[in-house]
């Protein structure tokens, strides 16, 4: 007969090696979304200082561009908001209008991203068509390299639902991932000079701040 304690190292050897296998063909997605937060405090966005990580979009029209190819053409603004189905995001935008024409004159471009998917780009609430790019995350890729996603509860994913706003239906993703809306300066290197966080979604940075911002750390502001 043999001994059972061999037998239970065996056994337990084998699980071991089967949760190992298992995890490594789950891929790194899996492992990215158990790092997500579940709190909008808890996120860690990028500082100032750092370089925007490699990451992937779509436009309007669905053709996939890179972000830092984006960037690397002009000084930009870059807007994370949640979606054309939230007020405080389009109140924020419409806001930012105001300021649009002097960001661009002092060398700006704007780019605006969300977790809606490209069809959905365009249903923002705006008093006229954004002269900004609009920029679709709906794999939320992106806004987890910059430290911006949380997930949202279930009970409130029900919620949005019952309230006609599926966060399914609007990225195409069961994810439920929204980003933390925030506002960043980046050099056409991607080093991010400036930026503006809060987790609390009503929270937004003001546009005559924001423009000051802008002045103050344009890469020709200091000659």
């Amino acid at each position: 007969m043999i001994p059972r304690a061999p037998v239970l190292r065996t056994a337990l050897t084998l699980l071991a090696l089967a949760a190992f296998l298992a995890a490594c063909q789950s891929g790194g997605s899996g492992d990215a979304d158990r790092d997500v937060p579940t709190e909008a405090s808890e996120v860690k966005p990028l500082l100032t200082g750092t370089a925007i990580p490699a990451s992937t979009l779509q436009t309007v029209e669905g053709d996939s561009v890179a972000l830092r190819g984006l960037i690397s053409q002009a000084p930009t603004v870059l807007i994370f908001y949640r979606g054309g189905w939230c007020p405080y995001c389009n109140r924020h935008l419409a806001e930012l209008q105001r300021i649009e024409s002097q960001l661009t004159d002092i060398g700006y471009q704007i780019l605006a991203i969300s977790a809606d998917r490209p069809e959905m780009l365009q249903e923002l609430r705006l008093d006229r068509a954004p002269e900004y790019t609009l920029l679709s995350d709906a794999s939320m890729q992106t806004a987890r390299d910059f430290g911006l996603a949380f997930r949202v509860d279930l009970e409130t994913v029900q919620r949005y639902r019952e309230n006609g706003m599926d966060l399914e239906e609007r990225s195409g993703y069961d994810h439920h991932q929204l980003p933390v809306p925030a506002v960043f300066l980046v050099n056409p290197d991607g080093t991010v000079t400036f930026q503006y966080v809060h987790p609390d979604y009503r929270n937004r940075i003001d546009s005559d701040v924001l423009l000051a911002a802008a002045r103050a750390y344009h890469p020709d502001a200091g000659e």
